[in-house]
């Protein structure tokens, strides 16, 4: 317990320095991070807080689905946007001046760290967070795809907070193509099960050959 305890809180840290990464990269947002700071933007918010704020409101949309939420959920409803706004605070004042390299660097380090962040919390099994939850419920209950109900949720929160006026670029796109299989490679570091059943594939293989 102490363990999963200790990947869950490590996780939800990580996710919020990750976020905080690509933010000051300046290079594009995860596409729920681009309605984070759209509304932050319009409505005068720190983005933590509306992290925090749009978190809940999403677990208000698990009740029509019946989906329940777990101590991760509320955990990480609330630990990530506390953590985002704390360490942009302290590091944003220092990269005012970066340069393109620099802000390619953090816009690649936020993706992986975001990768192993997002692995550790699910590692955790202490339920998933609220926009994780959204889409597997919604896909428990209409009987879509994952890649489609995935699709739908993340267009329409990308759509909407650039519109607000939200940060859409390169980074936004190079998230969106690298943190599935980022989070694929990296699961089997942190939960047991992810790792047996990679090392029992090739040996499944190997027999039917």
């Amino acid at each position: 317990m102490s363990r999963r305890l200790l990947k869950l809180f490590l996780g939800l840290i990580a996710y919020g320095v990750s976020m905080v990464m690509m933010l000051q990269s300046d290079l594009g947002l995860m596409p729920w991070d681009v309605l984070h700071q759209g509304l932050s933007l319009q409505g005068g918010w720190p983005m933590g807080r509306v992290t925090i704020a749009v978190s809940f409101v999403v677990l208000l949309m698990w009740i029509p689905i019946r989906q329940k939420p777990g101590f991760g959920t509320l955990c990480n409803a609330v630990v990530i946007g506390l953590v985002f706004d704390l360490v942009n605070g302290w590091l944003g004042d220092r990269l005012l001046d970066a340069s393109l390299a620099s802000r390619a660097a953090l816009l690649i380090g936020g993706i992986v760290l975001n990768g192993a962040a997002t692995a550790a919390y699910l590692g955790a099994h202490f339920g998933p967070g609220p926009r994780d939850g959204l889409m597997t419920g919604l896909v428990r209950r209409t009987g879509r795809s994952v890649r489609l109900v995935r699709t739908l949720i993340e267009g329409s929160v990308l759509v909407s907070g650039f519109l607000l006026g939200g940060t859409l670029g390169l980074g936004t796109v190079a998230y969106m193509l690298l943190i599935g299989p980022l989070i694929q490679a990296m699961l089997p570091w942190f939960d047991p099960r992810a790792r047996l059943a990679a090392t029992d594939a090739p040996a499944c293989v190997d027999q039917s050959s």
